[in-house]
């Protein structure tokens, strides 16, 4: 496929990642193209699909792959449940692995392991700051820590997991915090880690599990807990779970994924 040249008919397949059954975790759009393609094309096909986020993904010279993601909105610079769609499809299609890819994150790879499939991510640790006017207000509930990390999303830690469900925020308030996303987090009760993940003003009023959030997540409870070893869920509608490997400055995020659907896209 080259820019400004398109098949009539492109297989896409819809991916839900974090899960390992139907309908729940996080649904993307995955297509696996042969050659470069015309960046406001994608976003064109990201903002038909409207999931959180499609993937597209391209062969480069130096056997790697070009990843790249697209929220119905903008370009993002990570997206960890959209790559885990991306190698369960090349795995589906035959695509030995590990899976390595280029990305604006920087290298990025999968490996399958124990029946799962791992992403070896940047580490992304947050560093306090003072809360933004509107947060509290936002989530109608009182902020224990808040801090700044991943890509540019603000960490806010609440009292326990009761409350990270019962959120019910204000988008608009949301909407206008200086930050990509707000990511809300506290203890588990069955798991070491639970949270929720609003970024409205990137298209994405919730979304159901998010790879990159546990970028930020794994460092922080890392250290609060003692460990770098943790299980996570995110308490979205859906709901994901994740297991998390802290190493230094990567995070190693496991989980299943489930194609859904298949198609033929006509450009």
């Amino acid at each position: 496929m080259t820019s400004g040249s398109y098949a009539e008919r492109m297989e896409y397949r819809v991916v839900d990642a974090f899960t390992d059954r139907p309908f729940a975790g996080n649904p993307a759009a995955v297509l696996i193209l042969d050659g470069p393609y015309d960046e406001g094309w994608a976003r064109r096909v990201a903002a038909e699909f409207n999931l959180s986020e499609t993937a597209f993904t391209r062969p480069l010279p130096d056997g790697t792959r070009e990843l790249r993601w697209f929220t119905p909105e903008v370009e993002v610079d990570l997206c960890g449940h959209a790559t885990l769609a991306t190698a369960h499809v090349l795995a589906e299609l035959g695509v030995e692995g590990p899976y390595r890819f280029s990305s604006r994150s920087g290298p990025l790879s999968v490996t399958a392991e124990g029946g799962r499939l791992w992403l070896d991510f940047p580490s992304r640790p947050a560093e306090a700051i003072e809360a933004p006017d509107g947060l509290a207000q936002a989530l109608g509930v009182a902020p224990l820590w808040v801090g700044r990390g991943g890509t540019d999303d603000l960490l806010v830690e609440v009292a326990d997991e009761a409350a990270v469900r019962a959120l019910a925020p204000d988008l608009q308030v949301l909407r206008a915090l200086p930050a990509r996303g707000v990511i809300v987090t506290a203890p588990g009760d069955e798991y070491d880690v639970v949270s929720r993940f609003f970024a409205p003003g990137a298209g994405v009023p919730e979304d159901p599990v998010t790879g990159s959030a546990h970028t930020v997540l794994a460092p922080f409870w890392a250290e609060r807990l003692g460990r770098d070893e943790l299980t996570a869920h995110q308490a979205s509608a859906r709901g994901g779970d994740l297991l998390l490997r802290l190493r230094g400055d990567r995070v190693d995020i496991g989980g299943h994924a489930v194609s859904v659907a298949t198609g033929d896209l006509k450009v």
